[in-house]
C-alpha cells in the first residue's frame, strides 16, 4: 500500500523540482528568491504551464506560426544543432503524434544470447541492412528502465524477433516500475475465460 504512495509522492517531487529549474529563463529580479526572500516550490511548475499556454496560443495564429518556422529554419542551419534537432524532432512526432509508433512489443536476445531484452517494433524492414546482409532485418527500440524516453536502437534479423501479446502500455509500465509491474499473459486470459452458451434455435 505504502510502496505506491511513496512512488506517486517521489515522482512528483521530482518533477515539481525539475519543472522549477525553468524560472532560470526570468531575469534574477522577478524569481520567487529575490521577491519574497525564498524558494517557492511549484511555481516553476506555473510559470512552465503558463510558457506552454502562450506558446500554443503564438503557434495556432499565423505570426506565431511564421516565426516558429523562421526559428526552425535558423536551426536547420547550425550544423551539429540540425543533427539534434531533427532527430529530436522526428521522433517526438513519430511517437507523440502517431499511434502506431511502436507497432508491438517484442523481445530479442540482447545483449547476449540468452538473455532476453524487451523493445518495440519501430520499423518493420529496414531496406539497405536487408539488402547487403541478405536477410530481412527490422528496426526495435530498447528503453531504459524508469525512463522510457532514453533507449537505443537495434537492427535484428526478423527471425530472431519474438512478438508478445502484451500491449504497448503494459510493456512501458513494466519498464518503468523495472520489472515490478508485470502484466499477465493474455493468452492464458483468453483460455481461462468459459465458453460462452451458445443461443438455441427455436423449434418450429
Amino acid at each position: 500500500m505504502w510502496l505506491p504512495i511513496l512512488a506517486t509522492i517521489w515522482m512528483v517531487t521530482l518533477i515539481v523540482h525539475l519543472l522549477d529549474r525553468t524560472l532560470v529563463l526570468l531575469p534574477p529580479a522577478y524569481r520567487p528568491q529575490a521577491l519574497v526572500g525564498y524558494a517557492l516550490p511549484g511555481v516553476g511548475a506555473v510559470f512552465a504551464v503558463l510558457v506552454l499556454f502562450v506558446t500554443g496560443l503564438l503557434v495556432t495564429n499565423l505570426i506565431g506560426r511564421r516565426l516558429v518556422n523562421y526559428g526552425e529554419e535558423l536551426l536547420n542551419r547550425i550544423p551539429l544543432v540540425r543533427t539534434v534537432y531533427s532527430g529530436v524532432k522526428s521522433f517526438t512526432e513519430s511517437v507523440f503524434s502517431q499511434s502506431g509508433s511502436f507497432r508491438k512489443v517484442v523481445m530479442i536476445q540482447y545483449p547476449r544470447e540468452g538473455v532476453w531484452s524487451i523493445g518495440f517494433l519501430t520499423a518493420e524492414d529496414v531496406p539497405e541492412v536487408s539488402r547487403k546482409t541478405g536477410e530481412p532485418h527490422c528496426c526495435v527500440y530498447i528503453s531504459s528502465a524508469l525512463n522510457a524516453t532514453a533507449g537505443y536502437i537495434v537492427l535484428v534479423p526478423r527471425s530472431q524477433v519474438v512478438e508478445l501479446n502484451m500491449s504497448v502500455d503494459a510493456a512501458m509500465k513494466m519498464i518503468i516500475t523495472v520489472g515490478v509491474v508485470v502484466p499477465p499473459d493474455v493468452a492464458e486470459n483468453v483460455l481461462a475465460e468459459p465458453a460462452k452458451p451458445q443461443p438455441r434455435l427455436a423449434s418450429r
